[in-house]
């Protein structure tokens, strides 16, 4: 089967590099009218180049001889053997040609690894059946993704194909993360372990305060991620929530109960899964929507919630990292936007439930990630629409009298498959600033304000509540008692009482790094 490669200036709104042609996804997907983002899209380039490949930007720029020329099998062959795989783009590719381009693919060279792929790509992702003999036992299987360059969940071996398919999820629904070098690099630091070596050579009166205060800073940063400075009474509600996620398995139920304890007040917010449409981004003049982000449709809810929660069970099942498994799911859910309201906290708890549901964090422990995310705001808001963002050219929606959005075409296949290494990187990021800094810092601050206690207690006959306010204003007023404090709460002290307080506070707390 031919197909059109004439050069292009532009495609997907991104601007081709000079002298160079589509290859592999973006060539099938321009000329095939796919409807899907090619995110790390193949050009060839006219001329021969050092390296014989380099990156340009967005794109992966080959060498002239690697040219596949017009046919469709050929730069199948090209996609599947030299760049990313992208379920939604192989899906789409696949759907949007004969199975007979197919069946002539892989019968060109049926024990190739390439043609095998191929194959059992196409009737998983499809549901359709190609009119090929199962291959003979005597050849060695191999698998569906190379696990050098992807994390792959416990495989399930098809003797049809003699494939191990290894996805993370299911055909229906599964996130991809690649190896990176980052991605390496944090699995070696072994940060769970770290942080239990920490907690273990520090006294269980200082973890347990700790703990406390952590909790209290992640659902801070959580609700302030959203703009919200909740009560203490609500911060408090939902940390009692956070705290018990991870002791029961991942549920639609159990995620609907957390979202109850979120918001109390139903009055104005509908329970469960949505039944309209939802969209993140801003208004015009007019109060009409201007989305950045479209949720995915009310009719798929039920389905990709279903889909995304034996994903979650199948990376539990087969021992994936806890922090990459905490991303893949996490981030699937808050894609989805399956509630009308407190998707982003919730996204965030379960990034928890993970954590605690494979002992990665230590036990009474949160690490506050939602701090970390707060800290790297822009990043995190990056990460976010670094998936989110191409998608909006392949969903036709239309504003409702209500002034919300109702989606106009099938776009359940844009929630079931993504790339989620940048997320994960972006995730393992946060957990390593909490497990180096954050609870390191806390432990060195309790430990450094205890002995300032007692140092002041041995000296200054005064109530517990009183010390710990006067450690406090020093403190905050660089080492000094501000005259308006010394004057109300603190007149009661001498001169010289004030003046070695603040030396016992000064000297315990020099050299610390926090705020």
């Amino acid at each position: 089967m031919r197909i059109e490669t004439s050069p292009v200036p532009v495609f997907q709104e991104k601007t081709v590099p000079t002298a160079t042609r589509l290859s592999g996804w973006a060539a099938l997907v321009r000329a095939l009218n796919v409807q899907a983002p090619v995110r790390r899209p193949s050009v060839i380039s006219e001329q021969h180049i050092r390296g014989s490949r380099r990156q340009q930007a967005e794109w992966s720029v080959f060498d002239k001889r690697y040219w596949p020329g017009v046919d469709f099998a050929a730069h199948l062959s090209f996609a599947l053997r030299h760049e990313p795989i992208d379920l939604l783009v192989v899906k789409r590719v696949f759907e949007a040609v004969s199975a007979d381009v197919v069946q002539e693919f892989v019968r060109s060279t049926p024990t190739g690894a390439s043609s095998r792929r191929a194959w059992m790509f196409y009737e998983l992702l499809t549901g359709r059946t190609l009119d090929i003999p199962e291959l003979p036992v005597t050849l060695a299987a191999i698998d569906l993704l190379d696990p050098e360059t992807y994390f792959t969940a416990a495989p399930h071996y098809s003797r049809r194909h003699r494939v191990r398919e290894n996805l993370l999820g299911l055909a229906r629904f599964s996130p991809m993360i690649r190896r990176t070098g980052r991605l390496k690099a944090f699995l070696e630091r072994q940060l769970g372990g770290k942080a239990r070596e920490i907690l273990g050579r520090t006294g269980a009166n200082v973890v347990a305060r700790a703990a406390s205060f952590l909790l209290l800073a992640d659902s801070r940063a959580s609700f302030a991620i959203e703009g919200e400075r909740p009560p203490r009474g609500r911060l408090e509600r939902w940390g009692r929530a956070v705290m018990q996620a991870g002791r029961i398995p991942l549920t639609l139920e159990e995620i609907i109960r957390l979202q109850g304890v979120l918001i109390e007040d139903r009055r104005f917010t509908q329970p469960g899964l949505r039944t309209d449409g939802v969209f993140l981004g801003q208004r015009d003049d007019q109060d009409s929507p201007l989305p950045e982000f479209i949720g995915a449709r009310p009719q798929d809810l039920s389905e990709l919630m279903a889909d995304m929660i034996v994903a979650n069970d199948r990376m539990r099942d087969s021992g994936i990292d806890p922090v990459l498994k905490a991303a893949a799911t996490a981030f699937a859910f808050v894609y989805i936007h399956p509630f009308q309201d407190g998707n982003g906290r919730l996204h965030r708890c379960l990034i928890h439930h993970v954590l605690m549901e494979r002992k990665f964090t230590p036990p009474g422990m949160v690490f506050p990630v939602s701090s970390a995310m707060l800290t790297h705001i822009d990043q995190y808001r990056e990460s976010l629409q670094a998936h989110s963002s191409p998608l909006m050219n392949f969903i036709e929606w239309r504003p409702t009298p209500q002034r919300n959005v109702e989606v106009l075409n099938d776009t359940a296949d844009l929630y079931r498959y993504f790339d989620c290494t940048d997320n994960a990187e972006f995730l393992y990021g946060c957990v390593e600033q909490t497990i180096d800094r954050d609870l390191p810092q806390e432990i060195d601050y309790l430990r450094r304000h205890d002995e300032a206690m007692r140092r002041i207690m041995e000296y200054v006959d005064m109530p517990d509540r009183l010390a710990e306010d006067l450690v406090m204003f020093i403190r905050k007023n660089n080492g000094k008692l501000a005259k308006k404090r010394r004057e109300n709460e603190f007149a009661k002290l001498k001169d010289q009482e004030v003046a070695a307080v603040e030396a016992i506070v000064q000297e315990a707390f020099v050299g610390f790094e926090g705020s």
